[in-house]
């Protein structure tokens, strides 16, 4: 977890002697943080909840937390998740007792100009979302953080209402309120394989000890953490995600250090936390080192890897630097432990297209004490209602794509995920590992005329266009980029002229059968009645009346319509339709993106461009020939 410090092992939770129950409503796989926060909502909002462990709760990465419940986030929708944590453990306070919050505040201090305008940025985010945050003159930073050399420091920004608790203890806090609400809880129980029937998920296996079982269920949740790929793939889904190997130290209490904010210095890749007078420093290397190439052990519990002093020392020699106190400060703990981390960096939460009835929180990219309290409540919420309780679709896992369950490009992809969560957060930076996975028939041909590619769900397209003598490659900013020149001249060149552009990464979705027009009728905010040849620009509508999707719909034929989207979004597209269709209607959605290329032609001289390929020349396309809002 961010800010990962070393706890004691949890004392021993109420261990059940009671059998597991033959059904349930919800069964939650996993008692690390994530899956007691689940139990916890679901028992609340009144569902009959069972939660197998394997080993105890809070031994696979929960347990080594520092447990730094930070509320701000790049994006309303992460901060929204974060704020509800930190909301949600300050009523465990009285609820239950015993988390070890502590509203310390938190400080980011950055080295470069760069960092300084990025730092900026989020507090004016934090502004907008009422987080409350400020930068700090050279003065107050000084004062708040006196025992860090800070007089090189660009800019810093505080966070007064953040904080820190004890992660262990939040975890099992949950445990204990959602026993209270009625949920069961078994530890050392460990779930064999996940029960389908009619395509649905349908319960769990599982044994313990010499005893073995199931348990029939409406819905299961996956929150197993780093081993959650490898429970995926029994029910035939994909969740992408991968351990990596992640330091820091803690040190012997230091004399005069008083309890201070968490500190963040992103330039080092490092960060601070204070803890009864020791010191933590941690890091989020650049070059992350993946681990657990053969399946995360069964058995590893409580546990940590082998030392790794090389390549922590960059981080240990800048700390010391940082803060002299530490080169006379013994050190109490050398720690390495695993955390997974998926290829863009976000956690997963929500139902399987593929699998209906499964559930899943996990990969959270070392914030999950700080996200999983939101992300269970959300949950619980998505569950309860059928529909997210607000816009999710940063972590949603219909966001995900089969190729990127590959085991050698999920390796390389989640070590570069860590790497940079410390690095400058610049616009429009593209991934470096795992590329060139997806690409449309033109891509040679692109290529050759100097494209600089990016990647949209795996699909690799041409953003710009480089110049004789000019390197292909992104020189990352806050102000205006390298290619902005060559944006400019090809946005003109289509304004005033014509352009082709390869938009074959565009999702395509078939409807077809008899009860077409009646489903899409249904589904969709336009009038699909239509002749054929006809093109619809609509929205697709959850059950508040909000919009979820933002599509154009060609009818191809009494029968066929085809329906296109952004790429990102096609699998989530899909699974919509299927799930709000008529289950008697004779319509079959299908995905048909990889069938059919896409070239658009646009511009005020398109027409004259396109005479010579067709038939008919100009008088073909005219606009009383060829009318808006029709195709051919």
């Amino acid at each position: 977890m961010e800010g990962e410090g070393l706890t004691a092992a949890p004392p021993d939770s109420p261990a059940s002697t009671a059998a597991v129950p033959a059904s349930a409503r919800a069964v939650i796989i996993g008692g690390g943080i994530a899956g007691c926060s689940a139990a916890r909502h679901l028992a609340k909002a009144g569902w009959e909840t069972v939660l197998l462990e394997r080993k105890r709760l809070t031994c696979g990465t929960t347990w080594h937390a520092a447990g730094l419940v930070g509320q701000l986030r790049p994006s309303q929708c992460l901060t929204r998740v974060a704020r509800h944590s930190a909301q949600l453990y300050r009523e465990l306070e009285g609820e239950v007792g015993g988390v070890g919050l502590r509203l310390n505040g938190s400080v980011s201090i950055a080295l470069t100009n760069e960092r300084a305008e990025e730092l900026r940025r989020l507090a004016g985010l934090a502004r907008a979302l009422q987080v409350d945050a400020h930068e700090l003159s050279p003065a107050e930073l000084r004062d708040i953080c006196p025992h860090l050399k800070t007089d090189d420091a660009a800019a810093a920004v505080y966070l007064p209402g953040d904080g820190q608790c004890d992660p262990a203890s939040v975890a099992l806090a949950l445990a204990k309120s959602a026993r209270n609400f009625g949920a069961k809880i078994f530890e050392n129980t460990r779930v064999e394989d996940i029960l389908i029937k009619n395509g649905r998920a349908a319960g769990v296996q599982w044994t313990r000890g010499e005893q073995s079982g199931s348990v029939q269920a409406e819905a299961v949740v996956i929150c197993g953490g780093m081993w959650s790929r490898q429970i995926g793939k029994r029910a035939g889904v994909d969740i992408p995600l991968h351990a990596c190997e992640h330091f820091y130290i803690v040190t012997e209490p230091i004399d005069g250090l008083a309890q201070v904010p968490s500190v963040r210095v992103p330039d080092e890749c490092a960060y601070y936390k204070e803890d009864a007078g020791k010191m933590l420093l941690g890091a989020f290397e650049r070059n992350a080192k993946p681990w657990g190439m053969d399946g995360i052990p069964d058995d590893f519990c409580f546990d940590q890897l082998p030392e790794d002093l090389e390549h922590f020392q960059p981080i240990l020699e800048a700390g010391i630097k940082r803060m002299p106190a530490l080169a006379n400060a013994g050190v109490r703990v050398f720690f390495n432990g695993p955390e997974s981390f998926t290829p863009d960096g976000r956690f997963y939460l929500g139902e399987f297209p593929q699998r209906p009835g499964l559930w899943v929180a996990a990969g959270f990219n070392s914030i999950g004490i700080a996200s999983s309290g939101g992300a269970g409540h959300a949950l619980a919420k998505w569950m309860e209602d059928g529909e997210p309780p607000y816009d999710l679709w940063e972590v949603d896992i219909r966001r995900v794509h089969p190729f990127q369950n590959n085991a050698r490009g999920l390796r390389v992809r989640a070590a570069e995920s860590l790497g940079l969560l410390y690095d400058d957060h610049f616009p429009h930076r593209q991934p470096q590992t795992a590329r060139g996975i997806r690409r449309s028939p033109l891509h040679g041909h692109l290529e050759k005329r100097r494209a600089v590619f990016g990647e949209a769900a795996g699909w690799e397209r041409a953003n710009w266009f480089a110049r004789e003598g000019q390197a292909r490659e992104y020189e990352l900013s806050w102000k205006r980029q390298n290619w902005f020149d060559n944006a400019r001249a090809e946005h003109l060149c289509v304004r005033n002229g014509a352009g082709i552009f390869d938009l074959s990464a565009l999702g395509k979705i078939r409807a077809d059968g008899a009860d077409a027009e009646e489903v899409l009728q249904f589904l969709f905010a336009a009038d699909m009645r239509t002749a054929p040849g006809r093109i619809v620009y609509a929205h697709a509508l959850n059950r508040r009346g909000g919009i979820e999707s933002d599509v154009t719909v060609a009818r191809l034929s009494d029968e066929s319509y085809l329906i296109v989207t952004p790429a990102a979004t096609v699998l989530r597209d899909l699974h919509r339709l299927r799930r709000a269709a008529p289950a008697e209607a004779r319509c079959v959605f299908t995905d048909a993106t990889s069938s059919e290329g896409v070239l658009l032609v646009t511009g005020p001289k398109s027409r004259e461009a396109l005479k010579d390929a067709v038939g008919g020349g100009m008088a073909e396309l005219s606009n009383d020939a060829f009318p808006f809002g029709t195709f051919r």
